[in-house]
């Protein structure tokens, strides 16, 4: 019989995807067989892309790397996690203030579910200053996100900010 693949769950909001996220999705593949990008449906968060753009946007980018797949989800990610039949849910930290929250949530997913590891990982040292909400605020400020998001990000970034939609960063 064969061994089941190995899925791994790659949470978050990605409003919008960056360049850091793009970054672990990549090395993520390269580490399992399967990855999901799975965006949290958060009704106490107020995004600025809705999740059909987060979900269309993240198919754009990834959708030609094999076994990375898009789903959206509610509720405990551990409960998300065994209904796809994951060993891992994969995190990044930038930075020492991401580490302290990332390890309360680790210990408390392992304590609900202790047979999903979590993995931590470091983007690539271009990306470690880089975070979603940054990106929205320069954006929002008329600067340029060239380079920091995928191209097609850009260019919803900017068509939103030219449509005058102002943004809750």
């Amino acid at each position: 019989m064969a061994a089941e693949p190995r899925l791994a769950i790659y949470p978050g909001t990605f409003d919008p995807l960056t360049n850091g996220h793009v970054d672990l999705i990549e090395r993520t593949a390269r580490m399992f067989d399967r990855v999901v990008v799975a965006i949290l449906l958060n009704a106490e968060k107020r995004p600025y892309f809705t999740v059909i753009e987060r979900v269309a946007m993240i198919r754009e980018v990834c959708g030609g790397q094999p076994g990375v797949e898009v789903e959206t989800f509610e509720g405990l990610l551990v409960d998300y996690a065994r209904h796809r039949r994951a060993t891992a849910i994969v995190r990044g930290l930038r930075g020492v203030a991401d580490f302290e929250y990332e390890r309360q949530m680790a210990l408390m997913n392992r304590h609900l579910s202790p047979d999903i590891e979590t993995i931590f990982m470091m983007p690539t040292a271009q990306w470690g200053h880089l975070s979603s909400t940054l990106v929205k605020e320069v954006s929002a400020l008329g600067g340029s996100v060239t380079g920091l998001v995928p191209p097609a990000v850009a260019d919803r970034l900017t068509r939103k900010r030219d449509a005058g939609r102002k943004l809750d960063v």
